[in-house]
């Protein structure tokens, strides 16, 4: 995915309402009138605007429409969520090195709490 394209695609998902339209999209396939009354119920939001945002998901790549005699349905674009998934992946890495090094700090702090646990045990065992 080209740096523009993917601009794109992270500008569409920047509006919560087109967040929750991917969301109502990955259940499966919906005509957009379905989309409109599940949006409208819960947020208020009106047909016009549910069209609008659709509107700029598809052109971002994210969404795909098929018309079905008047319907127009609406589904996830498999192709579009896979290079915005190719293009976050060239920042996993970047992720990577510092959890390994957490968990070496962890597992190194775990090693050195071990030793000096020893000899509280061992005066307990002593005590008794």
């Amino acid at each position: 995915m080209t740096a523009g394209a993917a601009e794109g695609a992270f500008d569409a998902l920047g509006d919560p309402m087109r967040r929750r339209i991917m969301e109502l999209l990955a259940e499966g396939e919906r005509p957009a009138g379905a989309v409109a009354a599940a949006l409208g119920e819960h947020f208020g939001i009106s047909q016009p605007a549910v069209s609008q945002h659709l509107k700029v998901l598809r052109e971002a790549g994210l969404v795909t429409v098929r018309a079905e005699g008047a319907r127009r349905w609406y589904g996830v674009d498999d192709d579009g969520l896979a290079a915005v998934r190719l293009w976050l992946e060239r920042f996993a890495d970047g992720f990577a090195g510092p959890l390994d090094a957490l968990e070496t700090e962890l597992a190194r702090g775990r090693r050195e709490r071990r030793p000096a646990d020893r000899p509280a045990r061992e005066r307990r065992r002593g005590a008794a």
